[in-house]
């Protein structure tokens, strides 16, 4: 059974969204040491028909994870009635936190762990399309935390079965599709076999990529990212090399889309 956008956007926020935390505190000079000595679970949870959803933020003395399920005994837990309440906060729609919001528990026991925690959910909106950085490091992480969440979410909506992604993976042998920005240490990956995938960071090298879209900086990159110049466009000016098969490397980007237009 197909899952409803709410539940593809939960699985999405849960499992590509939260995971690229972890390139703000490696990345983030302050982010990095404000979480320096800071260890804390905290949990997010949303209730669905066949049960409660979430994930648990994992701080440990400056190493990060994210736990999927849910943790009976977080230090804070975030808790929604309803995915699409806990998909709105991530969305950044206004009306989330005070009318949508979650019930906030473990403030008392560790307020610096909220504190620090909402620190990180404000540098997630660096995400939204909307979003624009104020300096060339924000410009970087913006595109290297889009670049991650992307190859990971569009592997996570063939893992939840969605007709359309399982329908295109299942025809094709290994292939990888790769994205990567010239001269910067961001590059991520998807692999592709016989109805399988697997996101990956780095350059792929056991095999050439089947597609590899090439940005020539992260300037570049923005408009792309941010849907404000489509493929061919960017493409006309220099922004993206797309190296490759030019229908598949088309249909990644309506697939790309589509996550987009979920998280908005």
């Amino acid at each position: 059974m197909a899952l409803s956008d709410e539940q593809l956007t939960s699985r999405i926020v849960l499992r590509a969204v939260l995971p690229v935390i972890k390139v703000m505190i490696t990345d983030d000079a302050a982010i990095k040491k404000a979480f320096e000595g800071v260890s804390g679970k905290v949990q997010f949870r949303a209730e669905d028909e066949d049960g409660p959803v979430g994930a648990c933020l994992v701080f440990d003395n400056g190493a990060f994870s994210v736990e999927q399920g849910i943790d009976e005994n977080p230090d804070l837990l975030f808790s929604f009635s309803t995915l699409k309440k806990m998909n709105d906060m991530f969305r950044g729609k206004p009306t989330a936190l005070p009318q949508l919001g979650p019930l906030m528990s473990g403030f008392f026991s560790k307020p610096g762990l909220l504190i620090k925690t909402f620190r990180i959910l404000l540098g997630m909106k660096l995400l939204m399309p909307t979003a624009k950085p104020k300096t060339p490091e924000k410009a970087h992480l913006k595109v290297k935390m889009t670049l991650y969440m992307v190859s990971t979410a569009l592997s996570q909506m063939n893992k939840a079965g969605d007709p359309e992604m399982s329908a295109w993976t299942t025809k094709q042998p290994e292939r990888i599709y790769q994205w990567s920005v010239d001269g910067e240490d961001i590059a991520c990956h998807l692999k592709v076999k016989a109805g399988k995938t697997k996101a990956g960071r780095g350059i792929y090298q056991r095999r050439q990529p089947f597609v590899h879209m090439r940005f020539s900086s992260v300037e570049n990159a923005l408009p792309v990212l941010a849907n404000e110049l489509d493929t061919v466009t960017a493409i006309g000016k220099g922004f993206v090399v797309n190296d490759g098969s030019p229908e598949y490397g088309g249909r990644i980007g309506d697939f790309m889309m589509r996550i987009a237009n979920l998280l908005s």
